[in-house]
């Protein structure tokens, strides 16, 4: 195998892969990256048996890179990222010789990896199904966005620790839950799919693609599930994750029909005025705030015994004279607002001791749950 090729294109192609390769992986082979070269296409693989990652780099101009012997090799992913990063050239030769000896140079650099015979790497599917899924670029960023960090960390319910991507006629109904919290995203597919689909996804693994994917509004994500993973295609992007095992929970029965008072605010203003009134906080994990209404004031409290005590007020609207009193998590609620894109909010309150909902007032697609804490 021997390659010239731009710097910035080979780099590009290494920083999508790598985010694939484990530091902690027992298998050798996993550490590395899959370099296989054809007469006119670079495929670059990395996998860490959790997700695996494939980009094919094509020469789109005579001088992208020039392919003088094809071949493959794995080149172990950490050095070989670090020395193309490092190097300033903008062209990078890489040969290999003697089967397993890979040399990356320039006119004046040259490092000696050992590489890995590309029979040891394990035969790695990435098999599109007959039905795809697809979802626009910016519509999958914001679903990712808006529900991934309402996840739960807690290895103790594997479930809870992905997104629940609920797929019904032309509908994409979307659930993040840690059981302290819900977010919820409810699209309308372009197509109508003739099988329901209910998976659960790794929150982690959607994240680490969702940072692949570039700005282009009008590009789309291909979605490929088959019976325990699921395989997304962007652009020159193969992106394959395992789903979860396991029944996602009806979510549906926590979020309230009816409700007791409604609060319009701005999300900037109620944002600012939470993230004052936290400060005082003593424990910085629940960060427990108390949230009043008097009229067409609102009162936020906090307080702590060791530090001191805060209270912050602002003038809100309501849909009617009903005042409330609950306290929440100043963290969760903050985590809520932030997933908005729009500035005017809606803040349902059913009950003192019932879930809080949040919704904007222009997008009907994102709902947030925060559940309240007792504080008596």
């Amino acid at each position: 195998m021997k390659i010239t090729i731009k710097k910035e294109i080979l780099l590009d192609g290494l920083n999508k892969v790598s985010k694939a390769i484990s530091t902690k992986n027992l298998i050798p082979v996993l550490s590395g990256i899959k370099f296989d070269l054809k007469k006119n296409k670079l495929t670059l693989t990395a996998s860490d048996n959790d997700i695996t990652i494939q980009t094919v780099i094509i020469s789109e101009k005579d001088d992208d890179f020039k392919v003088d012997k094809e071949g493959s090799i794995i080149v172990s992913g950490k050095y070989i990222l670090d020395i193309v990063r490092k190097l300033p050239d903008k062209y990078i030769n890489i040969e290999v010789i003697d089967d397993l000896k890979v040399i990356i140079y320039t006119e004046n650099s040259e490092f000696n990896l050992n590489g890995i015979n590309e029979e040891e790497y394990p035969n790695i599917s990435l098999e599109e199904s007959k039905k795809k899924i697809i979802i626009n670029n910016k519509v999958f960023k914001d679903i990712v966005n808006q529900t991934a960090f309402a996840s739960s960390n807690e290895e103790t319910k594997p479930v809870l620790t992905g997104i629940n991507f609920n797929i019904i006629g032309d509908v994409l109904e979307c659930n993040s839950t840690d059981s302290y919290r819900l977010a919820r995203k409810v699209i309308k597919l372009d197509t109508t799919e003739e099988a329901n689909y209910n998976i659960v996804i790794p929150s982690h693994n959607i994240l680490e693609f969702s940072k692949i994917l570039d700005d282009d509004d009008k590009a789309n994500v291909e979605l490929h599930i088959s019976s325990n993973k699921i395989l997304f295609i962007y652009k020159n992007i193969k992106f394959q994750s395992r789903l979860i095992n396991g029944t996602y929970p009806n979510t549906s029965n926590l979020i309230p029909k009816d409700d007791f008072l409604i609060i319009y605010t701005k999300l900037s203003d109620i944002y600012s005025v939470i993230d004052r009134a936290s400060i005082l906080t003593s424990d910085k994990e629940k960060n427990i705030v108390t949230l009043e209404t008097n009229g067409d004031t609102l009162i936020l409290k906090s307080s702590s015994q060791e530090i001191g005590r805060v209270e912050e007020k602002m003038q809100i609207k309501k849909n009617n004279e009903e005042n409330i009193k609950i306290s929440f998590s100043a963290k969760y609620m903050m985590e809520a607002l932030k997933s908005f894109n729009e500035e005017d909010i809606e803040i349902h309150f059913v009950g003192e001791i019932k879930p809080i909902l949040v919704k904007s007032t222009e997008d009907e697609t994102l709902t947030q749950l925060v559940l309240p804490i007792r504080t008596y």
